[in-house]
């Protein structure tokens, strides 16, 4: 008998889990036929993913969904599960923030004038004139575009 279960990855104290089709008699993290989604307990909101096309596909060939899997299938279908990354849930600690008494010294801006004054449209055009269209290409000896062998 095919089974649609839970497969236990990642590290001591932080588990993964992913949602697999496997035969019934083969073990927890044994062989597996195919994997349709992923369940991350650490997350709050949205920890499960399904592909539905292919639950559908083996609930519909006789495979049997374990407890779990089964009230994921039926969140799935609901469409209480959105398409949104979420971060583990972590315990925050505030970093400790500098003494009162130490103030930073105040410093006052000041405005510096320009020191090139911006040119006048008659004067862009002026430049752009006195410009040459094409620049002639340096002529490089044949001499120096191979390098000679030494024997």
């Amino acid at each position: 008998m095919v089974k649609i279960r839970l497969r236990r990855f990642g590290k001591r104290n932080t588990p993964v889990y992913r949602v697999v089709v496997a035969d019934k008699r083969s073990p927890r993290d044994g062989r597996i036929i195919e994997e349709i989604g992923t369940y991350d307990p650490l997350l709050k909101k949205n920890n499960f993913t399904l592909k539905l096309d292919r639950v559908d596909y083996w609930l519909g060939v006789g495979a049997q969904p374990s407890d779990t899997v089964a009230s994921f299938i039926k969140k799935a279908r609901k469409g209480s599960v959105e398409e949104v990354d979420e971060e583990p849930v972590v315990e925050a600690v505030e970093a400790p923030t500098a003494p009162e008494s130490f103030s930073e010294p105040e410093v006052a801006l000041v405005e510096e004038p320009a020191a090139e004054e911006t040119p006048t449209p008659e004067e862009e055009v002026a430049t752009e004139a006195s410009v040459p269209e094409e620049t002639p290409e340096l002529e490089v000896p044949a001499e120096a575009e191979a390098p000679k062998a030494d024997d």
